[in-house]
């Protein structure tokens, strides 16, 4: 056997070894935990004692977390400096890091995605400068504190584009992908190793999946993972589902589908049960955990709570009077079979 078959044999095992020892992911987005203890509100574990939400998600089982990035916040809340500062939390209790960039200086989800406001009178080739330079410096940052980021999002929840109207897809996909291309491209210049998701809502529907990563492939944008948001909740009432059932059965097959006409992995970045409803949002998180670990021939790579600390107006979040209720318990059960 020669030597350089034998360097090759041996590269080859250690990447099957690397893929082998990777855990299924179990995160959450605790990107609002700052604000949080700035409004001077406390979290506390089962046993009622005191804890930090990134110490309290850990000991919840979950071995990630998930970072928003808004570029000039009010207030500095998921602005860069404030995801350094959660981001240094992750690392000191060993969970890998999601940062998900919004591009907007607030909320961007499917119903809105506001260009900011630095960036209002921008032009195309300027919009995409300033969204390379924004990734990249936020990026930076993080790498020159030691920060080791696994993923990256380029977008939040991009079922229509993102930048309206210049990136709205239905109507702009080629500036779309342009943008999404700029992204991709900052991440890797600072992350070479780094999975860039690109992440769309509605993990139930075939339909929007296929429209924008058809249209990212004929304009020749590139992404590494494709990110899904799961809420039988919002399926229901927007009547893309009849049932939490139906919902988690074409997620699964969704996923399958996907890995097979694109080629790569997926993670469900974000999903959320009804708080008020913990016996039952329990039972679906166990059922959606195992389907995704175990139903997806491999091709789901975690699951990613949203906002579980989150209570009040919001009714997904999985915590009351700032304890974590039974669904939470659907992670460690899970984090206890030593994924």
């Amino acid at each position: 056997m020669s030597k350089l078959y034998t360097l090759f044999l041996m590269l080859l095992l250690g990447i099957a070894s690397a893929w082998a020892q990777e855990p299924f992911w179990l995160g959450a987005d605790i990107s609002g935990t700052t604000e949080l203890e700035a409004r001077g509100e406390k979290l506390y574990n089962a046993k009622g004692e005191v804890r930090e939400n990134t110490a309290l998600m850990k000991e919840l089982g979950l071995n990630a977390v998930r970072l928003r990035v808004w570029v000039n916040p009010r207030g500095g809340f998921s602005g860069k400096e404030d995801v350094l500062e959660m981001a240094k939390r992750a690392r000191y209790y060993g969970m890998a890091i999601m940062i998900d960039f919004h591009y907007s200086d607030w909320w961007a989800d499917p119903g809105k995605q506001h260009i900011p406001a630095a960036w209002q009178y921008m032009k195309y080739d300027e919009m995409k400068w300033a969204l390379a330079m924004h990734t990249r410096e936020t990026l930076q940052l993080l790498k020159d504190n030691n920060i080791d980021v696994r993923w990256v999002q380029v977008g939040n929840e991009t079922t229509h584009g993102f930048l309206w109207p210049m990136g709205r897809a239905e109507d702009n996909m080629e500036q779309y992908a342009g943008l999404t291309e700029a992204g991709y491209q900052a991440v890797k210049s600072v992350y070479p190793d780094a999975v860039c998701i690109v992440h769309l809502d509605g993990g139930c529907d075939a339909r929007r999946y296929d429209f924008i990563f058809d249209g990212l492939r004929q304009h020749g944008a590139h992404w590494d993972m494709i990110g899904m948001s799961v809420y039988p909740y919002w399926d229901m009432k927007d009547k893309l589902t009849q049932s939490e059932d139906e919902t988690l059965a074409k997620v699964v097959g969704n996923i399958k589908r996907l890995n097979k006409k694109y080629g790569c992995e997926l993670m469900i970045v974000e999903t959320g049960v009804e708080a008020k409803r913990p016996k039952e949002g329990k039972a679906f998180m166990r059922k959606l955990l195992k389907a995704a670990k175990n139903d997806t021939e491999g091709h789901c790579k975690g699951v990613f709570y949203w906002a579980p600390e989150l209570e009040g107006q919001y009714p997904l979040g999985a915590f009351d009077n700032h304890r974590p209720t039974a669904i939470m318990e659907a992670f460690q059960e899970m984090s206890n079979k030593k994924n």
